[in-house]
């Protein structure tokens, strides 16, 4: 037997549940319970895309320290699925823990020998309390949190607060579950303490962070970023977006005086009819975006091509999930890269912004319509579904009131009339960003047809190739001109000079600074740059000739992020080498360390004698 796995704040839990059993709910407590406690947590679900009864699993990391990334490995399962329980068990760290339904003996073949077991006869407990089968199911859940409780030392009290503030109004519903939890909780004080070394312990690590998803925090950014018009279809993980979206309009959007709503919210009866519909408003005036995910984006191109070309703002919200095809709706990747740069037939440049979690996906949300508006161009928002539809700790949005929108170079009625030339493709300022006017500005100047097809600098149609190449050439200084506009990447310098660097970008971000610690614990050490948007910045440039190798780290099969620095920054490939993680989970810590250690090969530096 193994020695136990010690520790205080400090480790990771795992549920193994079957989708459709009401699990979710009660996992999300025990995470929340823990942070209520002072303790940082990081939570991912990760579940199938059917409706029930596939296997789902809810894993919790208790992290001291505050690491909010996936670390790797299990410390305790909860294995609750017969169906993968040869692989949950699999899965948990030499001297960890195994808590399990123990109403049915199980052979020994069917534990580990290195990791301690901790069995409650679970079902029998409720089959002699409940009589109703989902009564049965839905409080075996609460009574395994009340079991945990105990057994890892959180405070009972703090579990109560939270169920009572979720069913504070349902008194039934209040004294059902709280029954249940104390069940559990009684249980494991009379019969399962003092197995387990791993405990949580009251701390101050959590402050005044808040613990949002990234589509809810989105939702929230819209708002405050002046959109008014959303239309989408529904696709997974992108929905709860545009739901979040509803909620905050229905809240900050409603005339207080009239009661009448100042936004529109469209379901359209597919994809393709949603970016129209946002390019429309758009071309209006409205800030209007989109959320989908990557099949949505393939059937949205040929519209991207028309905004590009035309030069009609627009935000477009992908929060990326495994693919090709319908591949894993429920499984994260950063996939869609290459996809949206270069988005439709022809050729295309797009901005994309690369949010690292809630908290800047709610500033990038805000900031993506004053770009779209600047640049007269779709923005890509490239979140991915472990930021999107996972909760997590950062801190607090900020919002400065005496913030304005850029609307960019709207001409106004009254310079229309002065006679001011306005030619609708026409660069004055030299920054390849014509003016445009709204419809319906002045009555017989202005812009009221928008078309695709080739066109001059007055809108006017022709095929004239002349005319042609000296619009593309102007949206390529345009793509200059974005450069200078989106946000700047980020750099780290390690402790000590360093001939190695890494790039990593969006939810990469959170496993990466421990991974980085962890290197440096092993004497290895690399210069960073979180990337945050794309046209690339020449601090990018800049970065990768001051290193030998740099690393760049992405969770996809083809190294888009590399190809897309190859293609744009006509860097030598052989400079570059992948670490690529795309199997659908979220990235995790141990991976990244793993791999960037045993690819780091430290020289010693010369001597003067060998050198001569």
């Amino acid at each position: 037997m193994s020695k136990p796995i010690a520790a205080t704040n400090d480790f990771v839990l795992k549920f193994a549940n079957v989708n459709g059993s009401g699990s979710a709910s009660a996992n999300e407590l025990f995470a929340r319970a823990i942070l209520r406690m002072g303790v940082p947590v990081a939570s991912r679900n990760i579940f199938p895309s059917n409706i029930q009864g596939l296997p789902t699993w809810y894993e919790v990391r208790v992290s001291g320290k505050g690491w909010l990334g996936r670390r790797g490995g299990v410390d305790f399962m909860v294995a609750m699925n017969p169906q993968t329980w040869d692989k949950d068990v699999a899965g948990i760290d030499p001297g960890g823990y195994l808590f399990y339904d123990s109403t049915k003996p199980l052979p020994q073949s069917k534990f580990r020998e290195d990791v301690h077991v901790i069995g409650m006869p679970l079902t029998e407990i409720c089959n002699r309390t409940y009589t109703d089968a989902r009564q049965r199911q839905l409080f075996k859940n609460i009574i395994y949190v009340g079991a945990l409780t105990a057994v890892l030392g959180l405070d009972i009290t703090v579990v109560e607060k939270l169920i009572g503030e979720q069913y504070g109004k349902k008194q039934q519903l209040l004294e059902s579950n709280m029954h249940a939890l104390r069940m559990g909780y009684d249980y494991a004080r009379e019969n399962l303490m003092g197995i387990c070394q791993l405990k949580v312990q009251k701390a101050d690590g959590v402050g005044n962070r808040i613990f949002v998803s990234g589509n809810d925090a989105a939702g929230l950014g819209c708002v405050f970023g002046g959109a008014t018009v959303a239309a989408w279809y529904p696709i997974t993980p992108s929905t709860s977006l545009a739901e979040a979206f509803q909620k905050y309009c229905a809240k900050y959007r409603v005339d207080p005086q009239t009661k009448q709503n100042k936004f529109a919210i469209i379901q359209a009866e597919d994809e393709i009819a949603a970016i129209g519909m946002v390019l429309g408003a758009a071309w209006n005036g409205a800030r209007a975006f989109t959320a989908t995910a990557g099949p949505g984006i393939s059937l949205m191109q040929e519209f991207f091509g028309f905004a590009y070309f035309a030069e009609i703002p627009a935000v477009i919200f992908n929060v990326q999930r495994g693919g090709p095809s319908t591949g894993m709706p429920t499984r994260t990747q950063q996939s869609d890269i290459l996809l949206c740069a270069y988005a439709s037939h022809g050729d295309t440049k797009h901005v994309l912004l690369f949010p690292e979690d809630p908290r800047e996906l709610f500033e990038f949300a805000a900031t993506s319509f004053d770009l779209a508006d600047r640049l007269q161009t779709p923005i890509f928002v490239m979140e991915d579904l472990d930021i999107g539809m996972n909760d997590w700790l950062c801190e607090p949005f900020q919002w400065d009131d005496k913030r304005s929108f850029d609307r960019g170079k709207v001409m106004t009625a009254e310079e229309l009339e002065a006679g001011k030339v306005f030619g609708r493709y026409l660069d004055v300022d030299g920054d390849a960003v014509p003016y445009r006017t709204l419809p319906g500005t002045h009555p017989t100047k202005g812009t009221f047809f928008t078309r695709g097809s080739s066109h001059d600098r007055f809108a006017k149609y022709t095929e004239e190739g002349g005319a042609y190449v000296d619009v593309m050439q102007r949206l390529l200084r345009k793509f200059d001109t974005a450069k200078t506009l989106v946000p700047k990447p980020i750099k780290r310098e390690a402790k000590q000079a360093t001939r190695f660097g890494a790039i990593y970008f969006g939810s990469t971000s959170a496993p990466m600074q421990e991974a980085l610690a962890g290197l440096e614990a092993k004497g290895l050490h690399l210069d960073t740059l979180r990337l945050r948007a794309f046209p690339f910045a020449e601090e990018v440039i800049e970065f990768v000739n001051a290193h030998d190798q740099v690393f760049i780290v992405e969770q996809n099969r083809d190294a888009q992020m590399r190809s897309l620095l190859v293609n744009e920054c006509a860097i030598d490939p052989a400079r570059f080498i992948s670490i690529l993680h795309y199997d659908g989970t979220p990235i995790t810590a141990r991976f990244i360390t793993e791999e960037i250690a045993g690819r780091m090969t430290v020289k010693k530096p010369k001597t003067k004698e060998a050198a001569e």
